[in-house]
């Protein structure tokens, strides 16, 4: 019985749309701290990619699993992302030699939260069928 609970409640779309979250959750910090530094002299744009490393984490975990069957076992290690911010491509740099674009960061914070919440409705809507699911039984 635990063995099929823990399938339902850490299945891949779950575990994906969770790495999804914290990596554009990371990805308003970086915006955020852009416009924090608009007008820091040699301040270049940051940005971070996180859909690269979910693919990897993702694809790392298609071999076979570990089953933990008695409270004595060892569980595997937590998914971690390490995920790496990078100077952002491209830009116009200013006579102060900062890159920042307020337009362009205002648009990337707007597509951010827009998928952030996106994913945020369809894991509701998951865990909304799942409790269904447990309550009509």
């Amino acid at each position: 019985m635990t063995a099929s609970i823990n399938r339902l409640f850490n299945d891949d779309s779950l575990r994906s749309a969770r790495l999804a979250l914290d990596g554009l959750s990371m990805r308003q910090q970086i915006i955020s701290r852009n416009l924090a530094n608009v007008d820091t002299p040699g301040f270049r744009a940051q940005m971070v990619d996180f859909e690269s490393t979910i693919r990897r984490v993702l694809d790392q975990e298609t071999g076979v699993r570990m089953q933990r069957t008695s409270a004595g076992h060892i569980t595997a290690p937590a998914e971690t992302m390490n995920l790496r911010v990078t100077n952002r491509p491209g830009g116009i740099l200013r006579a102060d030699q900062n890159n920042v674009d307020v337009d362009t960061e205002l648009v990337q914070m707007s597509e951010t939260g827009i998928q952030y919440q996106a994913i945020s409705q369809e894991i509701s809507k998951k865990l909304q069928l799942l409790k269904t699911l447990v309550t009509d039984r």
